[in-house]
């Protein structure tokens, strides 16, 4: 780390959510003066403090620019100031909100006990979550449809708009899009054997997916397998196994929103009779994820429940 960076001095709170790891700064005064290149430099595993994202835990009413906010949600007092590791922003995050919220826990900063709910603020909206049995289950807000221009197939007919080039994987791949509000590519593989064998690269790096048409805002990239569904208590239950590109960080080992967006694509390629549930396997973990009945009504949400841990603190020097 440099000296100039204003995060010199900081105590960083480390912590994942099925192995996805974020540095977190408790900053509730908003005092710190943050850049994109000081995210950067900290969440770099080479030369910083290595994570894959950067959560800053600040109070609603401090927050430049989330007055408005803060007056049509008074209840999410705390709000997810968050960035993927390249620095870039993102608009919300449902591994890191589990964390942040254990963290507001831990540090005394919010009282919630099993069965009781929080709601912290996001880019992308508020987002209520609830303890239980030593998870967080998280409101993910609605999923949409993106409906890229100049799709190269019709979603409401064939289920896919996207035609996706994975390195290692043989031919073009066709994909759904879908808003969680982050922007995600969903391609359905047909065994264990694609799956391991799609080459997922590394942020930077030239060998990567293409997509057409190109994402505008890029992308989030799920590769699904469908593992069948299980009969649990009589509830339809439907698994997959899932390897995750992550915008603006590369292959991570899970992405919450991505998983949510795994959930619906299923429901919406399984048809009339599929699940309302589904447990998605993840290189870090499981997680699971409720779609509901109908995941593209105007008041549908979709929930995630899934653990977070603590893993330390560093002072940066």
């Amino acid at each position: 780390m440099t000296q100039h960076t204003p995060l010199a001095g900081r105590t960083l709170i480390k912590g994942h959510a099925t192995e996805n790891d974020f540095l977190l700064l408790v900053d509730p005064d908003c005092q710190v003066a943050l850049s994109a290149a000081d995210v950067a430099e900290v969440c770099n595993r080479h030369a910083g403090a290595g994570a894959d994202g950067f959560v800053r835990v600040v109070r609603t009413a401090s927050l430049p620019g989330a007055g408005s906010f803060h007056q049509a949600v008074p209840e999410a007092e705390w709000f997810m100031d968050c960035y993927h590791a390249d620095g870039s922003l993102s608009q919300t995050n449902g591994n890191a909100i589990r964390l942040m919220a254990e963290v507001l826990v831990h540090e005394g900063l919010a009282r919630v006990e099993d069965g009781d709910s929080v709601t912290i603020g996001t880019r992308g909206g508020a987002r209520t979550l609830t303890r239980g049995g030593g998870l967080w289950t998280v409101d993910m807000g609605a999923a949409r449809l993106i409906r890229p221009q100049g799709a190269a197939g019709e979603v409401d007919d064939e289920g896919w708009d996207t035609a996706v080039t994975v390195p290692g994987l043989d031919g073009v791949r066709a994909a759904l899009s879908i808003a969680m509000p982050d922007p995600h590519t969903v391609v359905a593989l047909a065994d264990e054997a694609e799956l391991d064998a799609a080459f997922l690269g590394t942020l930077p790096g030239p060998d990567r997916p293409t997509y057409d048409p190109l994402p505008p805002q890029g992308t989030s990239l799920e590769l699904v397998l469908a593992l069948g569904q299980d009969d649990d208590d009589g509830e339809c239950v439907g698994r997959a196994r899932v390897r995750v590109l992550e915008r603006g960080v590369g292959e991570t080992r899970s992405s919450a929103s991505g998983c949510c967006a795994v959930a619906v694509a299923l429901h919406e390629w399984e048809g009339a009779d599929a699940p309302t549930d589904y447990l998605i396997d993840v290189p870090g973990g499981q997680v699971g994820v409720h779609v509901g009945a109908d995941p593209w009504a105007e008041d549908a949400t979709v929930l995630l429940t899934g653990p977070a841990s603590i893993t330390g603190r560093l002072s940066l020097s």
